[in-house]
């Protein structure tokens, strides 16, 4: 498979890590494309800014990838920002590799916003009946997804590889600086209750307690992205991707909580934000790394409250069906409360949590 030649895009992110992981196993040769790229074993970093697009030219100059994997993106104050900063990110990427002739197949990462909105517009409006699926279009509003996954169709049909599109509910998995990480978010706050003595309150909303739910490991997000890249019936499709069960968040958030020998507050109808309960706990984070010799003692390489805020906040039910991708022969499964012990476990052993 070494004639296999991939490119990650976001190499250094909660997505790219675990797939390059996984295409380096099967023996491809690896490509990790981020702006500070991590030491991976088995990958070669290439450093690029995908806003400039001369330097990132320069870049891939001699590179010949067969199969690209997007999986990146840049918040911005705006959807409108959002779209011109990210899409133009995509049009650069794919116009840069365009003159080696050589990719065959693009992978881009969305995920539900796609179904659910942007975040200026998040849950709003006329939604979508869930479980989310594939055949329910796009809404009538703008949205970087879409700009995103329109530079991808416009240069296949320019450049004549094949695509496909992969929609992930929430990403659970290792990796550390990710813009958007529940999993090493609430293993931040368990242990600061945990230090503390105090209870784990749940941050979200009284739909998000008793509503069902799911979420999507980065192992399996990887596979499928492998799984589509290399099946002919997979092929210029898009896909949700989640873990393939299904669970409430009164039950996990006390298997959570008993993890790490905490106490799971009793849920009183409306939860309180993360960013609220962590405000001002970058010192108590600090002395708690200082204590037990922890990697990183500043608090904000390691916690997205916002995104977990805004995910557990939802005011609707949220799951998204896997039916197409099962028809069409993909047929993994990942327990949900065993990718948050998975990622638990790995970040006591790196001395990232106590």
């Amino acid at each position: 498979m070494s004639d296999r030649v991939a490119l990650v895009v976001g190499a250094s992110g909660i997505v790219g890590q675990n797939l390059a992981s996984l295409l380096v196993e099967q023996g491809w040769q690896v490509l990790g494309l981020a702006r500070n790229p991590l030491p991976q074993p088995g990958v070669m970093p290439i450093p690029a800014d995908l806003q400039q697009f001369d330097s990132l030219k320069e870049a891939l100059a001699g590179q010949k990838p067969t199969h690209v994997f997007l999986s990146t993106w840049l918040r911005q104050p705006t959807e409108v920002e959002n779209i011109r900063v990210n899409g133009g990110m995509v049009r650069n990427l794919l116009e840069a590799v365009a003159p080696a002739g050589s990719v065959e197949h693009v992978a881009l990462v969305t995920g539900l916003k796609h179904y659910l909105g942007p975040f200026e517009n998040y849950g709003k409006g006329t939604l979508p009946q869930t479980p989310f699926r594939e055949e329910q279009g796009r809404l009538p509003v703008e949205n970087f997804y879409y700009a995103q996954e329109d530079e991808v169709f416009a240069a296949a049909q320019r450049d004549g590889f094949t695509w496909s599109v992969h929609r992930p509910h929430t990403i659970i998995g290792y990796a550390l600086g990710n813009a958007m990480n529940m999993g090493v978010t609430l293993a931040v706050y368990a242990s600061l209750c945990k230090e503390a003595g105090t209870p784990m309150i749940f941050p979200g909303s009284s739909a998000q307690w008793h509503g069902l739910s799911d979420m999507t490991d980065a192992r399996i997000l990887a596979k499928h992205l492998l799984w589509a890249a290399t099946t002919d019936a997979a092929k210029n499709q898009d896909f949700n991707i989640v873990n393939g069960d299904v669970f409430r968040w009164s039950w996990m958030w006390e298997r959570l909580a008993s993890f790490f020998g905490v106490e799971a507050a009793p849920f009183t109808g409306q939860g309180i934000p993360l960013e609220e309960q962590l405000a001002n706990s970058a010192p108590r984070w600090k002395a708690i790394a200082e204590k037990y010799g922890l990697q990183e003692s500043d608090i904000t390489r390691l916690v997205s409250a916002w995104h977990t805020d805004a995910d557990l906040g939802r005011p609707i039910e949220v799951v998204a069906d896997m039916s197409k991708s099962r028809r069409l022969g993909f047929l993994d499964f990942q327990p949900t409360d065993d990718s948050f012990f998975d990622l638990f476990t790995r970040l006591r052993e790196d001395h990232i949590i106590p």
